[in-house]
């Protein structure tokens, strides 16, 4: 009897074994797994990845069904599929200093799918550049203000640069760029704005490699408008400052212009500041001690080199109009103190803004440098296409 109650369980355990052992393969196995192996460059967790390599996904033992590359704003980076399905590369460009996520899928040749989700982080530039640009946004200026932009460093590569930046205009009109130097572009159309025009400068330099392994910052946009048309015509035989607002005759004033060893810059002058009162120094302009004014007063500069048209206190009355006495200024009578708003000077600086071209005439000196100051109009349009890199 006590065999046999020993033996029991031995039996059950034996029928227990041989029950598990007839369920086959099916029920128990584990589920097979992709072999597609997928890679992606730059690696996960990268911090300081180049963003101007390109993101390249690729795979092993599969093809790929998928690829997404977005930043941290969601925007997705295009990119094209090799014909063979076994790699990926980003076709459009990556931002400096940008998380970046990456979402891949690829399947084997048994149609199972294997999938990678990386992340990783462009580089922010070690040297960078910029452009300084006139005018300001916002700004209401006159006819002849062109843009002008400056940049901090010597540009090498101008096609690039220039690419990168636009203006345009509404009403429309072609604008073309003049590289007048490494470190500075202008833009301007054929004539002069038509009053009212709204103009915007698109900087997209981000990025951009101006100079080897130097690249840009700025991506922003700038807008103007043109105001009411002014020109002048400073005739400095006849004495004269010919106002005309419009396509109206709005003034005219007796001035005084450069003297015979100072003549006056001729050609289309723009202003470019303005000033209710400045100091002038000859010193500043290579002439010694000749001169030093600390109150100039309604002075508008129409040259980096120093011309400016300005109201004047210290000439006698009976030369405005009469003689050319100036070290090269063009000269309104004024009142010491710019206090007086009847003056023809203060008259003249109130109905002026930035971006109103004076052309003088008959000064018997040759035309500005267009460079000297925002002169670019007295290059020809030829001449300014001439110095374009696109």
């Amino acid at each position: 009897m006590l065999a046999g109650l020993l033996g029991a369980p031995v039996l059950l355990m034996a029928a227990c074994s041989s029950d598990s052992s007839d369920k086959g393969s099916g029920g128990g196995s584990t589920p097979k797994t992709s072999v597609a192996k997928i890679t992606v460059f730059p690696a996960d967790g990268t911090t300081d990845a180049s963003f101007t390599e390109p993101v390249r996904v690729t795979v092993a033992d599969g093809k790929l069904g998928s690829v997404g590359v977005t930043d941290s704003t969601g925007k997705a980076i295009p990119g094209q599929l090799s014909a063979d399905a076994g790699s990926w590369t980003s076709s459009g460009p990556l931002a400096s200093g940008t998380k970046y996520t990456v979402a891949a899928v690829a399947a084997d040749r048994d149609k199972l799918e294997a999938d990678a989700n990386t992340s990783f982080a462009t580089a922010t530039p070690a040297n960078t550049f910029v452009g300084y640009f006139t005018p300001e946004d916002g700004s209401t200026v006159g006819v002849g203000m062109p843009v002008s932009i400056r940049f901090n460093k010597a540009v090498t590569d101008r096609q690039a640069v220039q690419e990168a930046i636009t203006v345009v205009a509404e009403p429309g009109v072609e604008i073309v760029g003049h590289w007048y130097s490494s470190t500075r572009l202008d833009f301007r159309p054929e004539t002069y704005w038509a009053k009212g025009t709204r103009v915007t400068l698109k900087l997209r330099l981000k990025d951009v490699e101006g100079v080897k392994g130097v690249y840009g910052t700025q991506s922003k946009d700038v807008r103007f408008t043109v105001g009411r048309s002014q020109t002048s015509v400073a005739d400095l035989k006849a004495g004269t400052l010919t106002v005309t607002t419009d396509g109206q005759v709005t003034a005219t004033y007796p001035i005084i212009g450069g003297a015979p060893e100072h003549r006056t810059w001729a050609g289309k002058l723009v202003v470019s500041e303005q000033f209710p009162q400045t100091k002038m120094d000859s010193t500043t302009v290579g002439l010694g001690d000749e001169y030093n004014i600390p109150d100039v007063p309604h002075a508008q500069r129409l040259t980096a080199s120093g011309t400016f048209i300005h109201g004047n206190y210290w000439a006698p009355a009976s030369a405005f109009g009469k003689a050319n006495l100036s070290h090269g200024c063009i000269a309104l009578q004024d009142v010491k103190g710019a206090a007086d708003p009847n003056t023809n000077g203060a008259k003249f600086y109130r109905s002026s803004m930035a971006g109103d071209v004076v052309e003088v005439i008959n000064s018997g000196d040759k035309t500005v440098d267009p460079s000297n100051g925002l002169n670019g109009w007295n290059l020809s349009w030829a001449d300014w296409n001439a110095g374009s890199a696109v």
